[in-house]
């Protein structure tokens, strides 16, 4: 029987989430007639079925949106081909790119314009790493694996750099990056670690939790790339881990053989909401709850300048 339930802190929206969403909730109040956004705003089903039921219309492509209509581009960022077929159907653009997504493709840009060959780590088809492949199509490389950096092929081994995707696990990164450095003992990185402070705080906090618990459960979406990194990092601390979409989601035979004590976190995408539906299903149980705080947050990103404009 669970007797307690520890909450991970940090955990949860991160600044790049929450200036997204309030891009979307902002400008559904200041602008009249569709809006539309371009894939999911974050990576969480609750978080866009809340905001399509307030009128928000979402579409895949932007072939669904018509000329001179308001679009806002997810918080995952987008390639400047989709900014061009955007500017030729003279959409009104608001960017919801996190601030540390446009730091990773202005490096982008940046090695490519030396000539480098960019060797981006990520995982294929996400949004994030789509948008940012695109800045330098023919520059720059996929990596998902330290395996694949044996076999890897640049056009000049003393020309390479390297970048990754914002939501990566950091241990996996660092033996990846590892690898390049043995194999191109002059490649190049970005000026800090492209691995957004939110991921890393969460990575953090998990595997604290990890220590402490029998069980992991966490609350985030499926296509979630820093939710699923949460599972493997308590995972590889020996500890058994769930992803879950809410509390709908708790198997019970999870919590058996043993489980007194289960650690409950989220990824950054998804509403505490959903956590707090999760503690309430073990506390109508009869388990207590303590909050685990492994670091504080307090970073704020601003608006995009056109919204503040017109707010």
């Amino acid at each position: 029987m669970v007797r307690k339930v520890v909450l991970a802190s940090p955990r949860g929206f991160c600044a790049g989430v929450v200036r997204a969403i309030d891009i979307v909730e902002l400008a559904l109040q200041t602008y009249e007639g569709p809006l539309y956004v371009r894939k999911e705003i974050v990576h969480n089903p609750h978080v866009v079925e809340d905001l399509r039921r307030k009128g928000v219309i979402f579409v895949s492509e932007l072939d669904e949106v018509p000329e001179r209509q308001r679009v806002i581009f997810s918080a995952h960022g987008v390639s400047p081909e989709v900014w061009k077929r955007s500017q030729a159907k003279s959409h009104e653009v608001i960017d919801a790119t996190c601030p540390l997504v446009t730091k990773v493709h202005m490096e982008a840009r940046r090695f490519a314009s030396k000539g480098y060959t960019i060797i981006l780590i990520g995982h294929q088809g996400h949004d994030e790493v789509e948008g940012t492949m695109g800045e330098a199509p023919g520059q720059i490389v996929l990596l998902s694996s330290e395996e694949e950096v044996e076999n890897l092929q640049v056009r000049d081994p003393e020309k390479v750099a390297f970048l990754t995707q914002t939501t990566l696990s950091i241990n996996d990164t660092k033996a990846i990056v590892a690898a390049l450095k043995e194999r191109f003992p002059e490649i190049a990185g970005p000026p800090t670690d492209d691995i957004c402070y939110a991921t890393q705080n969460r990575q953090e906090a998990v595997r604290s939790l990890a220590g402490q618990t029998d069980l992991i459960l966490v609350v985030g979406a499926k296509n979630s790339s820093n939710s699923n990194r949460l599972v493997e990092e308590a995972r590889e601390k020996g500890t058994r881990a769930y992803l879950i979409n809410d509390a709908g989601d708790i198997d019970p035979g999870w919590l058996e053989d043993g489980v007194e004590i289960v650690g409950v976190t989220s990824g950054a995408s998804a509403p505490d909401r959903l956590v707090q539906d999760v503690v309430r299903y073990f506390v109508a149980s009869g388990a207590e709850v303590e909050e685990l705080m492994t670091r504080e947050e307090n970073v704020q990103f601003a608006l995009p300048s056109s919204l503040r404009a017109d707010l």
